[in-house]
């Protein structure tokens, strides 16, 4: 007992670590509850973040902060309006058309699944082959009945939908425009004794900025290389397994091996076993290592390096707990576990004593 109170006493005797537990506990008390209510809210957060470089590099040269997020907001509602009109077209034709050759693609992989057992009598039977079937068709019903019933009862979801398509600009572009008003606001609930919050939030607002706009542009790069690689390669849905590709950054390690599948089953599909499926595939591993080799290091340069297992650990944790959102800020969360907890015994320590010379 006695070393468990000196622990609570050494580490939690500063009043401003004291408030800097109280003021990490309730945030993640709040988010949790409301992370469903108020995700649109963590969208616009995450839109804001993206775009505060280009307002910051404004207001550097001279601009107001209202004019330079006014420039910026236009800006950015012209490239998105401009990306779904042409993007968003091939995207859906090529989902419609993937999910049209799916029945074909089943029936083609069954044959071939039905192979097997006269291959390898002694590893795999036909029974199991058959059983295999039936639970990735009725996996693939009961997701399709899934959609069915959520279109025919989305009247309320559009709404929702459409509610928030209106109301998430208007946030972002609050956001950007009454930045300093709102951390302001925020500072007048905390106590004037916040070194360590203080010290802590800076690293959190690098990381989580560094983060946001880096994994943007690694998606629109991946994306963007994948698609044009598999269309020379005249592999049919470049589009949509590139942007398939691009979002799977989002959940490092995990992501990269999950669309490994579609793309090799969209390849066997269309070359069978050929070298062709082969290229395709060398070509979609060349894409993750460059990313993982080249690209990550160049974008996150700024962020603080985690080893693979404390990245999947906290994708793991954050993602069981939030979602989402949990996946995509796993890694500046971890990050900001890392500053707090480098932080926390230099503000812990005892003072140490000094005495005449």
């Amino acid at each position: 007992m006695d070393q468990i109170r000196d622990w609570f006493r050494r580490h939690l005797s500063d009043p401003q670590v004291v408030i800097l537990s109280l003021i990490l506990l309730v945030g993640a008390l709040v988010v949790t509850a409301t992370s469903r209510l108020l995700a649109p809210v963590f969208a616009s957060l995450v839109l804001a973040y993206l775009l505060e470089g280009a307002v910051r590099a404004l207001v550097g040269r001279g601009l107001g902060r209202t004019t330079s997020a006014s420039l910026v907001f236009a800006g950015f509602m012209v490239a998105l309006v401009a990306l779904l009109l042409v993007l968003g077209p091939a995207l859906w034709r090529q989902t419609a058309q993937l999910m049209a050759d799916l029945p074909q693609i089943l029936s083609q992989g069954q044959h071939v699944l039905m192979g097997l057992p006269e291959r390898y009598p002694d590893l795999i039977t036909e029974a199991q082959i058959g059983e295999v079937m039936v639970r990735i068709r009725g996996d693939l019903t009961g997701l399709g009945q899934a959609i069915l019933q959520r279109s025919l009862a989305s009247v309320v979801g559009m709404i929702t939908v459409m509610v928030y398509l209106v109301l998430m600009p208007l946030m972002v572009f609050f956001f950007m425009k009454d930045k300093d008003r709102i951390i302001a606001w925020a500072k007048t609930f905390l106590p004037e004794e916040r070194a360590l919050v203080r010290k802590v939030w800076q690293d959190v607002d690098l990381q989580i900025g560094n983060y946001i706009r880096g994994k943007v542009w690694e998606i629109a790069v991946v994306w963007a290389a994948t698609a044009l690689v598999f269309s020379l390669l005249d592999l049919r849905f470049a589009m949509l397994l590139g942007f398939i590709t691009g979002i799977s950054v989002v959940i490092p390690y995990i992501g990269a091996a999950v669309v490994t599948i579609p793309v090799a089953v969209v390849a066997w599909f269309q070359f069978g076993w050929s070298w062709d499926m082969g290229w395709v595939v060398i070509a979609y591993f060349a894409i993750q290592a460059l990313d993982g080799n080249v690209l990550v290091p160049i974008l996150f340069s700024e962020v603080v390096d985690l080893h693979p297992i404390a990245i999947i650990v906290a994708v793991l944790f954050f993602g069981g707990i939030w979602g989402f959102w949990g996946v995509f800020f796993a890694i500046p969360l971890a990050t900001v576990i890392k500053a707090v907890l480098s932080a926390w015994p230099a503000a812990a320590a005892p003072p140490q004593s000094t005495s005449e010379a």
